[in-house]
């Protein structure tokens, strides 16, 4: 599992997939969330603004993040 810090309250979904760097744009990340190609917490989440909270998990092309606080 790979540790991704942020330095605010919480990010949105379709930002923190870009902050790891699993996509160039937000356009991509867009289209794999709406495919149900992600999962926040182990559930399936399809909102790219879903808003992530330190502690909280992403999961997507058998690759784990954990978002924490910088």
């Amino acid at each position: 599992m790979t540790e991704i810090a942020i330095t605010t309250e919480f990010i949105k979904l379709d930002s923190f997939l870009k902050l790891a760097g699993e996509f160039g744009t937000g356009g991509k990340a867009k289209l794999t969330i709406a495919a149900g190609g992600v999962q926040v917490n182990g559930e399936t989440c399809t909102m790219r603004g879903k808003k992530l909270y330190p502690g909280d998990t992403v999961s997507l092309f058998n690759r784990t993040y954990r978002v924490t606080k910088e």
